[in-house]
């Protein structure tokens, strides 16, 4: 499935995404608000816009259709906020976010047969290599569609990430498109104090892969670089976009900071935080 929406309605879409995400941390006072609001934009792109799939048919395979995987699973409240306000499950849903016996667990779990998830993420280093699997099944299977993944640039510093990346390029998966999050926070401090990764384009330029960089949280750099990005599928290479975002996008007092990497909001800073994103016509839930 391809909706394609104006500018506008993407943003706004965005917006009641972050309302969703600052909600749901909230009511349980739990969860990972950071990260999942620095990466609202991408999500409201990519689910809305350039994936083909089909919310309303769920097939745990992903045969004939493109699938996604988000290997730093903890920013799961942003994933289930795109799934359910573009069809997959009911927005109702949302509500039951960490609750007891929920299908919309802390890290996307398979067990609970939540429509949208095909495997559990969160351990950080393994989710792309699940995706490099099914990337080279659909070579195989000679099934022309694109399997999307997001990692963390924290995720970045387990090892498995590597063997993925090497992996990739010499099985040759340009049909794999991974989005790194670039917002250079992670739960203890910076990414650069606590393992510092320097030259992430050389990087992965000397794995053999396509380099792509964007600016995450600007609307224009993501409607012109994705499309870069599917212009190179095919080519030989698997493509990474190196995704510059703001950890806590959309609330000034939670931008800037790891500190919002995996707290919740109490009563007085959700009312603080949702004064500042206005509410939509797409209604909270």
């Amino acid at each position: 499935m391809e909706v394609t929406h104006s500018s506008k309605a993407m943003l706004t879409m965005a917006t009641q995404i972050r309302r969703d995400i600052l909600r749901m941390v909230h009511a349980v006072n739990s969860g990972h608000p950071g990260g999942s609001l620095g990466c609202a934009d991408y999500f409201t792109a990519l689910f809305f816009h350039f994936m083909k799939h089909n919310a309303s048919h769920f097939s745990m395979n992903g045969n004939g259709e493109d699938v996604f995987f988000l290997s730093n699973g903890h920013i799961s409240p942003v994933y289930y906020s795109a799934l359910a306000r573009v069809g997959y499950f009911p927005v109702s849903e949302l509500a039951t976010f960490r609750k007891l016996n929920t299908r919309l667990q802390g890290h996307p779990a398979t067990h609970e047969h939540l429509p949208g998830i095909r495997v559990a993420t969160g351990s950080l280093g393994q989710g792309l290599s699940v995706a490099a699997g099914l990337a080279l099944q659909k070579k195989m299977d000679k099934d022309s569609h694109t399997v999307w993944v997001q990692t963390g640039d924290g995720e970045l510093q387990e090892g498995q990430i590597w063997e993925a990346v090497m992996f990739a390029s010499h099985q040759k998966l340009d049909n794999m498109i991974v989005a790194v999050d670039f917002n250079q926070k992670q739960i203890d401090g910076s990414t650069g104090e606590i393992m510092g990764l320097t030259e992430w384009k050389s990087k992965f330029l000397a794995f053999n892969w396509e380099v792509l960089e964007m600016d995450g949280n600007h609307w224009d750099d993501i409607m012109r670089v994705v499309p870069q990005a599917q212009s190179k599928l095919g080519a030989g290479k698997p493509i990474v976009i190196i995704m510059k975002t703001e950890m806590g996008q959309g609330v000034d007092f939670m931008m800037g900071t790891h500190a919002w990497h995996g707290k919740a909001p109490n009563d007085e800073q959700l009312e603080k935080a949702l004064a500042q994103l206005s509410e939509t016509e797409h209604s909270d839930y």
